[in-house]
């Protein structure tokens, strides 16, 4: 008996001490460990490692950059059935325990000894969360101590919801994803919201081991997992027998998915993802940032599709170059285009059968086509050479045999035959209020090339450059009536190092011709007299009004017809200042940046144009006219209402020059307050009324010159210029509206020749229509107002003298009022100084 209770009195007395020892450890463990744990309220105010997203203007995700897929969520938006799904996984006590689950840590360790496997884990979601954003996953007493610790913590100081939220939004589910929303765009490319049962449980058993339980690596071991947790929620009454019936009969349907964007934009989001690294470093790509652009979406599409659709016209002119691939082996004709990728519309494809006039091809898909002779064989030409042509093809069996890889389009209902282009093009268009990138396209396909050809290529721009060197001509003295000889010239320049015979695109030279007209016909010979007339390095000082570098230019005559390298967002900036009346404005693309909470970090502030700010430029007195001319002059300035009378003078030109007039309130860009705003006014740079002039002029390139296939678009608002340069080599179009400017070219990479008949106005012109077409969709035309100190005179179009009413074939024209030109003396209509011929003898000029 005194054995029995000194015995029973050692074992009180030992778990006394053991306790007590317990006690003491702990305590001497929270003393020391407590004042070094974080601060629980940091929780609060945690950043989580979030991708950077690029935006449209009308907030179209367009780009994702980032090594951590994630995109936070609220616990609202969290489906009540996934919250069920994790915690019958990972925590079936969360809301009962106090973040740290006694029963929970025994029920884990019994599952070790019997089944050799934890799957329901010993940690609580409030341990996971400590140890996920506080602490490592090295296995050692101290990290769990801890762990257990700030889980207290925790649970004193958040909400379940919180907690839960934390977790949901922190965790790693596999392939890069981090977060349950990141991981249903991952694995089923939907929102968390929109997944069913069965695939929210197979997210919910992620976090366990995101590798062994991948529904995309390892299917099979996924799939137990998923139907584990379902018996789990239903032996826990979140679901019902019937509910847990339908979604374990459902298959694994999870497959990767890449950035699911909402806009197919990436020459655009690769240029602001550029300028973000620059601007804030590389934790762009880890804080969150949200990057609006000025991006419309809706022109930004359009102008895909019409790089798309001119580059595959230019292609098809030129004939067929045979199949990319020959794929004997049938049988693996599907894993063989599997590997193929899809460029711009063109799909790979694989002929299956070739007839007479069809052919039959299979798809990656397994799927079988037809492709018939009238929707995409009837026509179709073997190509030769740039320049040459072969005759059409009679039968399919001239160019196809079983086994070519080849592409094709789906038009409407009608499959047609296609190729990768081996041309390039590009579009950038702009606001000309204040240069914002409205749309930009670098290339045919990013992905195939990701060489952005706006911003990028420097090309010589041809007669695209001409009316910045005209523009500077009118400000010094020239009119739109002035003179020119169109001749031939010989320069002997030792800046050009040859004798240099240029030459009037085919060869014809006309004589004496009105610097109007030389412009609108595009006129080589004229352009490069009025350059040696005017001065190299005047010319030069107007060109850098523009924007373009003066230290680059060629400080020789070749500069009229735009010989020097400039990439195609200069040449449009160009335009967007002859489109605004000539304020400069600078392109930009970036137009706000957001932190994840939404505040404003960054906010672009473009000079804007502000009509009604810059009133200083008056119009000059001209001292040459007498007051006797003056008060003729004035009776021979025409009223505009008189002019509806007076349209049959205009016999030489055949259209009728409409007088300008005053847009109505409704029809005025609108233009925002810019001391509201904040914004900096954009600088004049073009003297108003030689500002109107050249609209004048480059409005007449639509009407009656070489962009006369934009008259399709039926709209009097529209200026522009085409451009080819020697070859052809470079196609180009550039024009505007008030409501926009655009920039359209077409060329090789490498140079190359584009062919006979492949100018300005047949290659890129097209695609500029298609993108203005929609650009300007629903836009009222908008009649530039006339400003003072213009006057309508009438001329004759010989001499571009000023001739009286009775003169017959006397034409309208605008002058600035002091450049008025003289009376004609004598009768003009004795000679006509135009020649068509091209065999006059070379004046030299050097």
């Amino acid at each position: 008996m005194n054995r029995t209770l000194q015995l029973f009195s050692y074992t009180l007395w030992t778990a006394f001490a053991a306790l007590g020892g317990t006690l003491i450890i702990t305590g001497s463990l929270y003393l020391y460990l407590s004042p070094k744990l974080p601060s629980v309220e940091s929780l609060r105010e945690t950043k989580l490692q979030t991708p950077l997203r690029i935006y449209s203007q009308d907030s179209q995700l367009i780009g994702e950059f980032g090594e951590k897929r994630r995109t936070p969520i609220s616990f609202s938006d969290m489906p009540p059935l996934y919250i069920s799904a994790l915690l019958s996984a990972e925590d079936d006590r969360f809301y009962s325990h106090g973040g740290v689950d006694i029963a929970g840590l025994l029920r884990a360790a019994s599952q070790l000894i019997t089944a050799g496997e934890i799957k329901t884990g010993g940690s609580t979601i409030t341990m996971q969360v400590a140890r996920n954003f506080f602490l490592t996953r090295k296995q050692t007493f101290t990290r769990k101590f801890n762990e257990i610790l700030l889980a207290l913590r925790i649970e004193d100081e958040l909400s379940k919801e919180e907690i839960l939220t934390l977790y949901a939004n922190k965790i790693y589910q596999g392939n890069r994803a981090y977060g349950i929303e990141a991981a249903a765009q991952v694995y089923y490319g939907q929102s968390i919201r929109d997944l069913s049962l069965a695939q929210l449980a197979m997210i919910a058993g992620l976090p366990k081991a995101p590798s062994a339980y991948n529904p995309i690596a390892n299917p099979d071991r996924a799939l137990i997992r998923r139907n584990w947790i379902l018996k789990r929620m239903l032996d826990l009454h979140h679901i019902n027998h019937e509910a847990y019936a339908l979604a374990r009969a459902e298959p694994v349907t999870a497959n990767y998915h890449g950035y699911k964007l909402e806009l197919n934009a990436p020459y655009v989001s690769e240029i602001a993802r550029k300028e973000i690294l620059d601007m804030i470093g590389q934790g762009a790509y880890m804080d969150g940032y949200r990057v609006y652009t000025t991006i419309n979406s809706q022109l930004q599409l359009s102008a895909k599709n019409a790089v798309q659709s001119g580059l595959i016209a230019y292609d098809s002119r030129h004939g067929y170059r045979g199949p990319e691939n020959q794929i004997l082996e049938k049988d693996s004709w599907s894993s063989v285009l599997g590997e193929v990728p899809a460029y711009g519309n063109l799909i790979p494809a694989i002929v299956a059968q070739v007839n007479t006039q069809s052919l039959s091809i299979q798809l990656a898909s397994g799927d079988s086509l037809e492709i018939t002779w009238e929707n995409g064989l009837k026509g179709l030409r073997r190509f030769n050479s740039p320049n040459s042509r072969s005759a059409a093809i009679q039968s399919a069996e001239e160019l196809f045999t079983v086994g070519d890889l080849i592409r094709v389009r789906q038009l409407d209902d009608n499959w047609q035959l296609g190729q990768l282009p081996k041309a390039q093009a590009a579009i950038v268009a702009l606001n000309p209020q204040n240069g914002g990138i409205q749309a930009l396209v670098g290339g045919f396909d990013f992905y195939q090339s990701n060489f952005n050809r706006i911003t990028q290529a420097e090309r010589q721009p041809g007669s695209n450059f001409k009316p910045f060197i005209y523009t500077t001509a009118l400000e010094n003295g020239f009119t739109t009536a002035s003179i020119i000889n169109d001749a031939p010239v010989v320069f002997d320049d030792k800046l050009l190092e040859n004798t240099w015979r240029p030459e009037n695109d085919g060869g014809k030279f006309y004589g004496p011709t009105r610097f109007r007209e030389a412009l609108y016909r595009s006129r080589n010979l004229i352009s490069i007299r009025i350059l040696r007339s005017l001065g190299i390095n005047q010319a030069i000082d107007g060109l850098q009004r523009f924007g373009f570098d003066g230290s680059v230019l060629p400080r020789d005559l070749s500069l009229a017809l735009g010989s020097h390298a400039v990439t195609p967002l200069k040449i449009a900036t160009g335009y967007a200042i002859l489109a605004n009346g000539g304020y400069r404005v600078e392109p930009y693309l970036i137009d706000r940046i957001e932190d994840t909470e939404g505040n404003i970090v960054y906010q672009a502030a473009p000079l804007t144009v502000c009509h009604t700010c810059d009133q200083t430029l008056a119009t000059t007195e001209n001292n040459d006219i007498t007051n006797n001319e003056a008060v003729q002059l004035e009776q021979e300035i025409v009223a505009p209402e008189a002019l509806s009378q007076m349209d049959d003078l205009n016999t030489e030109l055949g259209v009728t020059q409409a007088p300008p007039a005053l847009p109505t309130d409704e029809e005025q860009p609108i233009e925002p307050s810019l001391e509201k705003l904040q914004l900096p006014v954009a600088p004049r740079i073009i003297e108003p009324r030689v500002a109107y002039l050249i609209d004048s002029i480059l409005k007449d390139v639509i009407q009656k010159g070489t962009g006369r296939r934009a008259r399709v678009l039926e709209r009097s608002d529209i200026g522009g210029k085409t451009g080819t340069t020697n070859g052809p080599r470079d196609a180009w179009f550039s024009g505007y509206s008030p409501h926009i400017a655009a920039t359209a070219w077409l060329g090789f990479d490498e140079n190359q020749l584009l062919g006979r008949g492949e100018y300005g106005g047949s290659a890129a012109l097209p695609i500029w229509i298609d993108f203005m077409r929609t650009a300007l969709a629903g836009k009222k035309d908008i009649i530039r107002p006339q400003p003072e100190g213009i006057v309508m005179v009438r001329i004759d179009p010989n001499t571009g003298l000023r001739v009286g009413p009775e003169h017959a074939n006397a034409i309208f024209e605008i002058f600035r009022k002091e450049h008025v030109p003289a009376m004609a003396s004598s009768d003009p209509f004795t000679t006509n100084n135009k020649t068509s011929s091209g065999g006059a003898r070379p004046e030299d000029l050097f």
